[in-house]
């Protein structure tokens, strides 16, 4: 696997496990853990910084004129990103919550 192929695993790959970070969060904080919840938010955010490396590159190349090949897999990277980050949106929301919660009880 090379060039190309190999940038969209990166980012499909650190999407993954930015949205399986969130989603740990989202449990942690199920469960009154909010210690637990922002080290995974913490996490999420770190896979997702590695996820925009390549992103952001394959962007700076083509802003310096360096054609990117449109395929099915950047295809699906782009959405696994967009997906990843509107998750993230949706685990904070929801760990503010939790947390609203636990106070009111």
């Amino acid at each position: 696997m090379e060039g190309m192929e190999m940038i969209c695993f990166q980012i499909i790959a650190n999407s993954g496990g930015a949205k399986s970070a969130y989603m740990s969060a989202i449990e942690a904080a199920k469960n009154g853990d909010f210690e637990a919840a922002e080290k995974h938010m913490n996490e999420g955010d770190e896979y997702m910084n590695q996820g925009h490396e390549p992103h952001a590159k394959l962007i700076q190349n083509e802003a310096a004129g360096e054609s990117t090949p449109v395929s099915l897999l950047l295809v699906h990277a782009e959405d696994q990103m967009m997906g990843a980050e509107q998750f993230k949106a949706l685990a904070s929301q929801m760990i503010d919550l939790y947390k609203r919660l636990e106070k009111a009880e």
